[in-house]
C-alpha cells in the first residue's frame, strides 16, 4: 500500500499581523496535486490542521475541502487533533466527516476501540492504524485511567502514560498479514524541533522516547514538530513536518509531505515530496545604509537593523522593505546584562528614572523617546 503522510498545516496561521489563507490555499492546493499524481491508498494528516482552537470560518471552510479533495482521490483519510487543535470542536465534525468517508479523531474518548483504524486498500492490502491525538499531561492521567490502570499508577511521568496508552491501541497488531501503522501528535526525545512549534508542549516534560512506539509496527506517521525527518526507534517513525514554514525560525526547512510504500511482509519505502507554494521566509541584516543598497529577497522578512534603537526606526526600515514583517535591533549591539549598566533600584525612584535605566540598559540613547515618556506620564499623572 501506499501513504501520503502531512501534518502540522497550522491553517489560520497569521504572522506578524499577516494573514497567510492565500499562502496556506496554495500549499494545500500543492498537497491534492500530490494525492493525486501519487494516488495513495491512505492519507494521514498527523494533527495541527488549525493554527488556533477558535479557527475562524475561512481557515474552518479551508480545511473542511482539503480533506474532502484528498478523499476524493480515492484515498482513505485518516485526521487527528494536535496541541493547536481544539479537539472537542474537530469530534464535534466527526458526523461530517464520516458522511464523506474521512476518519476524524480529534481528541482521546473513553473507548480506546476508537482509535484503531481498520481498511483495506484496493489491491487487497489489510491495514491498520492506532490514531493518538495530542494529550496534554493532565488529559494523559484521565486516558489511562480509563483504560483500566489503577489509582496508584497514576502517578507516573507524561512518558510512563503515553507509552500505556499506546501499547493499548496497538494490542492487536499481531496479524502477520496486516500492516501496522501509528499516527499521533508528540515530541519524541532526540529530535530536532522546526522552530516554531509552541514551546510549552516541546520542553522534556512533554518528550516520549521512541521506545513508547510498538515494534511490529510498519511505520509511524507524527506530528508537532515542523521540520520533516526520521527518528530512530524500533520500527521506522517519522516527522513529515509542515507543507509551509510557520516562523522565521522555520526558514531554512525543507517544506514536504511525506510518502510511504509498505506491505505486510516487506519494510517501508520512504521519500519526501517537495512542496514549494508558500512564501519563503528570510532574514536580513544591516545598517540603514547597507539595507537601502540590497535587492529585497522574495518572501516575507526578519529584519536585524544594525542601529541604535532610536524613535522612528521601524518605519524607516518599512519604507525600504516594505515586507519586513517583523523588525529588531541586531541582537549583538544590545548589551549583555550586567555589562556594566545600572541595575534600577525600584524603591525611591521615579518612573522618568526607572524607564531611563531600562533605556540604558537597552543601548537606547535616542533623548526624544525620554521626552515623550515624561509628556505621557504627566499627561496621566494630571
Amino acid at each position: 500500500m501506499k501513504i501520503l503522510h502531512t501534518s502540522d498545516w497550522h491553517v489560520g496561521k497569521v504572522l506578524k499581523g499577516q494573514s497567510r489563507a492565500e499562502e496556506h490555499k496554495q500549499v494545500l492546493a500543492q498537497v491534492i496535486e500530490i494525492a493525486q499524481r501519487e494516488r495513495p491508498d491512505l492519507v494521514i494528516v498527523a494533527g495541527d490542521l488549525y493554527d488556533t482552537a477558535a479557527p475562524t470560518p475561512e481557515a474552518t471552510r479551508l480545511v473542511t475541502r482539503a480533506l474532502t479533495a484528498l478523499r476524493r482521490t480515492g484515498a482513505d483519510v485518516v485526521a487527528i487533533g494536535g496541541n493547536h487543535d481544539n479537539g472537542a470542536a474537530l469530534d464535534a465534525l466527526r458526523p461530517w466527516a464520516e458522511a464523506a468517508g474521512i476518519t476524524l479523531r480529534g481528541s482521546v474518548r473513553e473507548n480506546p476501540d476508537e482509535h484503531v483504524i481498520d481498511g483495506v486498500t484496493a489491491g487487497g492490502e489489510r491495514w491498520r492504524v492506532a490514531a493518538l491525538p495530542f494529550l496534554s499531561q493532565r488529559y494523559a492521567v484521565r486516558a489511562v485511567e480509563m483504560y483500566t490502570l489503577t489509582p496508584a499508577e497514576a502517578n507516573q511521568t507524561y512518558a510512563d502514560h503515553l507509552g500505556r496508552v499506546l501499547e493499548r491501541l496497538a494490542e492487536g497488531f499481531t496479524e502477520p498479514d496486516r500492516v501496522h501503522l501509528v499516527t499521533a501528535h508528540l515530541t519524541v526525545v532526540g529530535a530536532s524541533t522546526g522552530g516554531g512549534e509552541r514551546d510549552a508542549h516541546t520542553v522534556l516534560g512533554y518528550a516520549v522516547p521512541a521506545t513508547v512506539f510498538p515494534g511490529n509496527a510498519h511505520y509511524v506517521a507524527l506530528g508537532h514538530l515542523h521540520r520533516s525527518q526520521r527518528v530512530i526507534g524500533p520500527c521506522p517513525i517519522r516527522y513529515s513536518g509542515s507543507p509551509l514554514a510557520v516562523d522565521f525560525g522555520e526558514q531554512e526547512n525543507v517544506s514536504s509531505v511525506t510518502v510511504v510504500e509498505v506491505t505486510a511482509t516487506t519494510a517501508a519505502r520512504i521519500r519526501e515530496v517537495p512542496v514549494p507554494g508558500a512564501v519563503p521566509l528570510r532574514t536580513v541584516r544591516g545598517t540603514l545604509a547597507q539595507l537601502a543598497e540590497i535587492e529585497p529577497p522574495e518572501g516575507w522578512l526578519r529584519v536585524y537593523v544594525r542601529e541604535q534603537p532610536r524613535a522612528g526606526l521601524r518605519e524607516e526600515v518599512q519604507e525600504l522593505l516594505p515586507r519586513a514583517l517583523e523588525i529588531r535591533i541586531d541582537p549583538e549591539l544590545v548589551p549583555a546584562p550586567g555589562s556594566g549598566t545600572r541595575t534600577a533600584q525600584r524603591a525611591g525612584r521615579s518612573p522618568g528614572e526607572l524607564f531611563g535605566d531600562y533605556l540604558d540598559s537597552r543601548g537606547h540613547a535616542d533623548e526624544g523617546v525620554r521626552e515623550l515618556f515624561d509628556e505621557l506620564l504627566e499627561e496621566v499623572e494630571h
